[in-house]
Formats: C-alpha cells, structure tokens, sequence
C-alpha cells in the first residue's frame, strides 16, 4: 500500500470551506439546517467512492501476489541456469589446466559448450598478460567486437573482472555492458570469468559472453514470457533486454496512490545486484469502469445525490431569505438608532405614535412618557407654547415648508436649544396618508460657530482694511472683482481695471526654453502651482516683480498667488505694497556706491602718482632730448631733410607713448554710468595689467601671465573688473616690497581660466604673490569697511572690490600659501559667471 497521506493537499480546501460555511450560517441552527442535507450527500457518495475502492484494491493486490510468484519463479529458473553454465565452462577450464585442451581443440569444445548453451555468444581463453589464446563465437552473435588470437584485451570492463576473478580464485561476472553495433541497434552483453590455476599458479581466465537478448529469450520460461512484458535491466534502471514498460505519469512522482502498476523486479542472484529481472502484467480485466453492477450502482448514486442536493439546495435558499430578512431588519434598527436627527410620528389629530433614540435623546424624555401624548407636549417652553401651538396646527394642515421652521425646545432637565423641525406626510403601503413624520436637528452649535465666523469674518476684513498693501481677488477671465481692501479702492477705485494692470505690467507672458525649464526642475522639485491649467495662463516670475506706477507717482511691489474661492472658482491674488521710499533710498545708494567706486580709482591714482609721472618722465624726456638735438643741428646747418623726418617721427611716437599713458588713466578714473556689456576678458586684462605694470616696474616686480584662448565674453562693466585687477596686482606687488623679497623671488602671477561652478560656467581671475601673506586676524576682517593693514590706508579697497565682483553674481576669497609651515606667499581669486 501506498502510505502517502493526502491530507496536507486537502488543508487549503478545508478552509475555504470553513470560511464560507460560516459566511452562509452566522448561527448554529442555520449550520445544522444548511449542512444536514449536504453532509447526508457526502457521506453516501463516501461510502459508495470506499466500497469501490475497496474492491479495487483487493482486486489489484491479488494481482500483485500472482506477479511475485511469478517473477521469483523466473529468476529461479534463471539462476538454476546460470549456475549449470557456469558449471560447463568450469570443467573446460579444468581441461585446459590439466592439459586434456589446448589452442587447437578449444575451438571444437568451445562450440560444443556454445551449442548447448544458445544465451551464450563467445568463449575466450586469455592467458594472464590479457592475450587471446583461442577464442570462438557463435554465427548468431551480434557483438560489435572481434576478438583475434593473440590480440591483448583492452576494455576496461572486462579487465576489471579479470583482475578481480584473479585475486578472489573464483568465478566473478562483470557489470552488463551495452554498446552501439555499426547497425546503430544496442546490443548487451554479460561476462563471466573463470580462473585457472595449476598447482597455485594462475594461468588465465575462460570468458563466457552472455548475451542479454538470449538469456531473456532461452532462461526466461516462456509462460512467463507470455504474461508479462519481461526486461533485464542495469543497476541506473537502463533496459538491456526485452520490453520497457511505458513511464508512469508525472503526477505520481506526488500522488503514487493515483497510478498503480502491476510490476516487480528482483536482482538476478549469480549476477548481483547489478543485473535484475522486471516484469511488467498486461492488462486483461476490465476493471471496475467495465463491469455492469458499477454503472448500475453509480446511476442510483447519482440519482440519490441528485435528490439531495436538490433538498440542500431548497434548504439554502430558505436559510439565505431568512438571513437576508434578519439582516435588513437588524440595519434598519441600527440605522435608526445611530442617526443624530430626532424622528417623530403624529397621526391625523397630533398624537404621537413614535419617536426615535435620538428624539428621545435631545428632549430627555422616554419614548414611553412620548409616544400617545397629545398637544401640548411637554417639551415645548412654556413662553413659546402659543407660537408652537400655531406651528403645529400649521403642520397638521399641510402648511409647511421644504426648508423647515426653527423652533426652542425644551428638555427634561429645563434646558432650552435651538432646532429646526422638517415635516412631510407619512403614507402607509395602500398609498393613503396616515399622519405627519417630522425630523428635528439641533442648530444650536451650527448658530453658535455661524456667529463666531461671522465675527471672525469682521475682524479679518478689519485687517485688511487697514493693511498698507493694496489687495485685490479677480477670478481668471472676468472682469469681477471679488474683493478689494480699502488701499486698492483709494488708488484704482471699485473696479477690476487696477487689477489687471499690476498683473499684465508684474508679469508678462514667456516661453521657457528647455535649459531654463531643466533648472527650473532641479532647484524646485514641489510645484506651487500644482494642478493650475497650463495654457492661455500668464506666466509670472517667482520673485516679487516691481513696478511704476505714472498715474499714481508710486513704485509699487506686487506679489500675486492663485487660490480657490469659496465658490470653488480659480481665482488671483495680487498685493501691491508701495516701495517709493525704499526704491529712492536704493538710488541714493547706488549713486553712493557709483561715487566711492570712482573715489577709489582717483585714490589708486593717487597713490600712484609717483610710479605715473616717473613713466611719463621717460617719454617727455625722449621729446626734450629729440628737440634739442634738433635746433643744435639746425642751427649747425648740419641736418638734412632725411634725419629731420626721422628725428620727428620718434618725436611724434614718444608724444603718442606719453598720451596713451594718459588716456588710459583718464578712462580709468572718470565717472560714468556703470554700463554693463558683453566683453572680452583679455582685452580687460590687457587694460590692467598696462596700469598695474606702471607700479610694478616702480617696485621691480615681475609680472607673468596666463590667460587661456578663446575665452567666452562675459556680461560686465570693464571699468569696475579692471578697478578689481588693479588693486589686487598692486596690493600683490605692495606685500612683496614689504616682504623685502629678494629679485630672484619678487614675482606675481595672474592667471585667468575657465572652470565650472555648481555645474555653472564661469571665468576665475587669480592674482598669486610671493609676500608674506595675512595673519588670521586679518583673514577674519579682511573684506570688513574701513578696515586695513596699511597706516596710510583707507579700509575701503577689497571690501569694494568683493561688493563689485558680487554685484556680478561673483564670489571672491583668499588664501595662504604654504610650504610645510612656511607662508609663501598668498592669493587672491575671484569669478564672474559666463551667463
């Protein structure tokens, strides 16, 4: 028997039944109403299902027995017959050794022993060094190998049991081998190997091939033959011989019990486990499926099923409706005990005929002491009982309104509130009206929190009346003016006109391009205006969006922001705050700034007075010699017309020379409107580096460059880029004076490059110096006003040199050179956006 249990496949279905039984049947009356029926079906088509069964498997077991029998019948008779050909090639082998065999006469014995024994098919006489001294096969052997006199065996099968038969001193056979013949069909074959020994020597071996096909053929008995599909069979289960029986499905592998097989093997015991019998029954019985008294019995069963499930199901329905009926009776109970709303019922003459939890709630009386009272009724106040009697008689003649009348009523306790009563007429199933039912709300706390908005609402238009900021809400494309504080009305009076004004001149229409939409996403992941139609929508900057305003004199600020109206229109908010004054102030600031920038250029120039004149010293000086060297040769009569032109025009090139010098300070320290264009960065350097070198050569500092090609242009005033140059190449060439550095080491260097900042293209100016750098002190106040290290100094120099470069969107910084601890020196760097 198979003892694979099948409850674990059945868990699953258990619990679904389970769960829906009890979905079905919520009592334990309705369980035993529903499944009395349903369990008699299952356990009649239980006992029909095992009583089959039953039958079946007894049917199958003596089948089984009957196979036993014979199969071990077989295999007797088969290891009888073994053993007696085993016995044969023994005495042969005895022969050889006593000399009564030799090489000539093995053949004719030899095919003696083959003709007796047909599941033979060769015998070979090896002698120890594995070579052939005879060897004979029968015509009918299909072996896929010859064996010649005198050729040495070299199959690692056959050498294995030679090896083994001689150290044991007795038969052995070896594993069955199958092989391939050039007809591509299988042939298996079995050796035995008989040692022979003469006085203790060893002298070779008999082989006797057995093949597999006639020992099925000649040892099997044919009754058994004819029975079963019989096959011989290796120890991996692999068919030598007869017929393989068809696989079993796969579905056995999990449920053996499904699929039963009349089949047994049993090991072949002269051989070992290595070579086995399997036997395989045909089928001859009908079985149950073809037996009369099954399908009779099964047509009652199904007959008696059938009536059974038609009384479950009867019974099912049953249960079902009166579930449903309990269900609906227990919702409309708790719906009527859990609703907040008062109900009350009259009949045609005012008597109460029913009221509700709630009812009974808000007036704290019971429904006893309520239902059968007639008018007046004990919760109506007594100041207002005139006035309900009135309302009542209005109710009970159809004279009332769909939005309901407020009335007070009072409670048990003497409490007075506030509700609002909704009649209508209560119609019984024929269609005829029976009395009025009445629904009551108490309004008390709705009236309390309407007052406190609306005080609310008074405060917060306060507010904003008294704002100093103009604020108005229009919808999206009206001219309606939602609302509109006291400010705006003074400025644009009580129409949409100003409204539309600040919106069109704060923020006018614009397509993003894709890299200005990329930057958008990444600095602002969250979407202010999320879910906002996206065409014909003005677009406005984030920033708040400054103004002027002619008509009424004012700059003015205005920020805007979409919003919900409480009637769930999209609606604009825009609030104007006037910024004249603050607006004013940053003129005069700017104007400030413009004059101590230009201040600090006539300073620069100042302090380098001496290093100018000493420069255009050289050039007047060049003029002087020139023309003195002229009226001497003139009046010498000693110049010729050829050394006169030449003499004027390096007259004319120092004249040029020294005017060049002075064009280039007088742009440097007039006063212009800072004009910011697109321009070129080493034309700016070239300006600066022309200025500073005047200071530098006074000092004897070497100055060297570089300034990378084809550099972008970038949105600057020149001016004020080459204001910060000049300082930064003179403070450099200061620091190194005072350092008292030797020639050798008197260096500056400026550098001008590309590189990327956060992401950003921008363009880095560094001046590197070989002074003796700053102290942290001075690292800390370093760009402070009025700040300096200088006794004649004035403080102002790096702090407007940082505020210039940051008024471009730059930044600047400093640092400390170092050589291990050593300061070498210090530098100064800044940048300037490209964009």
């Amino acid at each position: 028997m198979y003892k694979t249990s099948i409850v674990p496949f059945l868990q699953p279905l258990i619990s679904l039944w389970r769960t829906w039984w009890r979905k079905q049947t919520p009592n334990r009356q309705d369980r035993f109403a529903f499944m009395a029926p349903l369990a008699a079906v299952v356990l009649f088509m239980a006992a029909i299902t095992t009583a089959f069964w039953y039958l079946r498997y007894e049917e199958l077991d003596r089948e089984q027995e009957v196979v036993h029998r014979d199969v071990e019948y077989a295999q007797q008779r088969m290891r009888l017959r073994l053993l007696d050909k085993q016995e044969q090639v023994m005495r042969l082998a005895r022969d050889i050794t006593d000399g009564g065999t030799n090489q000539k006469t093995f053949n004719t014995e030899a095919k003696a022993v083959l003709i007796q024994s047909l599941e033979m098919a060769r015998l070979t006489w090896v002698d120890p060094a594995l070579r052939i001294q005879a060897t004979y096969t029968t015509p009918s052997s299909n072996s896929t190998q010859t064996l010649l006199t005198g050729q040495v065996i070299a199959n690692s099968e056959t050498m294995h049991a030679f090896q083994l038969a001689r150290e044991l001193h007795q038969p052995v056979y070896s594993h069955p081998v199958l092989e391939k013949n050039p007809t591509k069909t299988a042939y298996a074959y079995l050796q035995l190997h008989v040692p022979m020994y003469n006085r203790g020597k060893f002298e070779g071996v008999i082989i006797a091939e057995y093949s597999m096909e006639g020992m099925l053929r000649f040892a099997v008995p044919s009754e058994v033959a004819e029975r079963y599909a019989v096959s011989l069979r290796d120890a991996s289960n692999k068919v030598l011989a007869g017929q393989a029986n068809s696989s079993k499905p796969k579905v056995t592998e999990v449920l053996p019990w499904l699929f039963r097989t009349n089949e047994y093997e049993v090991p072949i015991t002269p051989v070992g486990y290595e070579l086995t019998l399997h036997a395989q029954a045909y089928r001859t019985s009908n079985g149950l499926v073809g037996n009369g008294v099954f399908w009779l019995v099964a047509v009652l069963s199904a007959m008696t099923a059938w009536m059974l499930i038609g009384t479950w199901r009867h019974t099912r329905r049953r249960v079902q409706v009166q579930q449903a009926l309990v269900a609906e009776t227990n919702f409309r109970r708790a719906m009527e005990n859990s609703i907040l709303t008062g109900m009350r019922a009259m009949d045609l003459k005012g008597r109460i005929t029913y009221v509700n939890a709630a009812f009974c709630q808000m007036t704290g009386w019971t429904e006893e002491e309520l239902v059968g009272r007639v008018p007046p009724f004990p919760y109506w106040p007594d100041e207002d009982r005139e006035t309900l009697e009135e309302k009542l008689a209005q109710e009970l003649q159809g004279e009332t309104t769909s939005s309901g009348f407020q009335v007070r009523v009072k409670r048990r306790s003497g409490e007075v509130f506030d509700a609002r009563l909704y009649v209508s007429p209560l119609i019984d199933a024929r269609g005829q009206q029976t009395g009025w039912m009445t629904s009551m709300t108490d309004i008390t706390e709705p009236n309390r929190v309407r007052e406190q908005l609306s005080a609310a609402h008074d405060r917060f238009t306060t507010v904003l009346e008294g704002l100093d900021a103009s604020v108005s809400v229009a919808p999206l494309g009206s001219k309606e003016l939602l609302f509109a504080n006291k400010l705006y009305r003074q400025w644009f009076a009580s129409t949409t006109q100003g409204h539309l004004n600040l919106v069109s001149q704060a923020g006018q229409p614009r397509t993003m391009s894709a890299s200005e939409a990329a930057d958008d996403d990444g600095q602002d992941q969250d979407d202010g205006l999320m879910g906002l139609p996206t065409e014909g929508m003005t677009e406005t900057k984030s920033e708040n969006a400054e103004i002027y305003l002619p008509e009424l004199g004012k700059w003015l600020e205005v920020r805007s922001r979409y919003l919900n109206w409480v009637d769930g229109r999209l609606a604009q908010m825009v609030i104007a705050s006037d910024i004249t004054a603050r607006r004013q102030a940053e003129e005069q600031a700017q104007v400030q700034a413009e004059r101590a920038q230009s201040a600090s250029r006539l300073i620069t120039m100042g302090e380098m007075a001496s290093s100018v004149a000493h420069e255009l010293n050289q050039p007047l000086t060049a003029i002087n010699n020139y023309c003195s060297g002229m009226v001497s040769r003139i009046k010498a009569n000693n110049l010729s017309e050829e050394d006169l032109l030449k003499a004027l025009e390096k007259t004319a090139h120092q004249a040029q020379r020294a005017g060049q010098i002075i064009q280039r300070i007088r742009s440097f320290v007039k006063r212009s409107e800072p004009n910011r264009t697109p321009s070129d960065v080493a034309a700016m350097v070239i300006e600066a580096v022309e200025l500073a070198g005047i200071e530098m050569r006074r000092r004897q500092v070497r100055l060297s460059q570089v300034v990378a090609a084809r550099l972008p242009a970038v949105n600057v005033d020149p001016i004020l880029i080459e204001q910060v140059l000049v300082n930064l190449m003179r403070n450099a060439a200061e620091s190194i004076d005072l350092a008292q550095r030797p020639l050798t080491q008197r260096d500056v260097e400026l550098k001008v490059l590309p590189r990327q900042e956060e992401g950003h293209p921008v363009i880095e100016f560094s001046v590197t110096d070989t002074g003796r750098g700053l102290a942290p002190e001075v690292m800390e106040r370093l760009f402070e006003a009025f700040f300096s290290t200088k006794s004649e100094g004035m403080g102002i120099g790096l702090n407007l040199c940082r505020s210039i470069v940051e008024s471009h969107q730059g930044r600047m910084k400093a640092e400390n050179l170092y050589n291990a601890d050593e300061i070498t020196g210090c530098r100064f760097s800044f940048w300037i956006p490209v964009r």
